[in-house]
């Protein structure tokens, strides 16, 4: 099996995962408690050993591949979307390693469950949002523009009247559009989270 094969492969594993996180956070706009409904209803399926080694191993190899694909197409992208893949990707890989890191240690040092508070402490206090405002954003549109650019490749018909790019552009921007719908509701409608004194620890404060 070809390098682009797996990487494609554990993209799609990854993907499915991603997708459910997404609507995980855009519920968070009716508030911290159904996001947090809905986190504990999606846990009884991804967080458990089983789907937990498989989205770990997903992670770690689109990473490998991934970056051993982008020294071989930096040199020979051309195209809009093929300078868009490579770079979206390379930035996802360093966001997987940030992130993931940042989850288990959360989980397995600072003995945190790692829900909705857990993810917008940074989000919700200064200067600590300086950070993680792009660093969330860059992700969520990194995504997008990865599947943009997967798509435009791929699809050789127009659909509804629209060409392939058009398409993979339109992608690109309802990822804008549920990029500033998600920090929306991480933000409590941009008026900032209340931050409980257990996660304070994540923002400098001691408990």
């Amino acid at each position: 099996m070809t390098i682009k094969k797996i990487h494609y492969i554990s993209g799609l594993t990854i993907t499915l995962f991603v997708g459910l996180h997404l609507f995980n956070h855009s519920l968070s706009v009716w508030g911290a408690e159904k996001h947090i409904e809905m986190m504990n209803t999606l846990r009884l399926f991804y967080r458990n050993l089983f789907v937990e080694t498989i989205l770990l191993l997903a992670v770690f190899t689109q990473i490998v591949s991934g970056l051993k694909l982008f020294k071989t197409n930096r040199k020979t992208a051309v195209s809009y979307f093929e300078k868009l893949q490579i770079w979206t990707g390379l930035y996802l890989a360093f966001f997987f390693i940030i992130h993931l890191s940042a989850v288990l240690g959360g989980r397995h040092v600072l003995q945190l469950d790692t829900n909705f508070y857990f993810g917008v402490a940074g989000l919700n206090a200064f200067p600590f949002n300086l950070f993680f405002v792009p660093y969330y954003g860059l992700a969520i549109l990194s995504f997008f523009g990865h599947v943009a650019a997967i798509h435009n490749k791929k699809m050789k018909k127009s659909v509804l009247g629209l060409t392939p790019n058009q398409q993979s552009a339109l992608i690109v921007a309802l990822g804008f559009i549920l990029t500033i719908f998600i920090f929306y509701g991480l933000t409590n409608h941009f008026n900032g989270v209340t931050i409980p004194k257990e996660y304070e620890v994540l923002i400098g404060k001691s408990l």
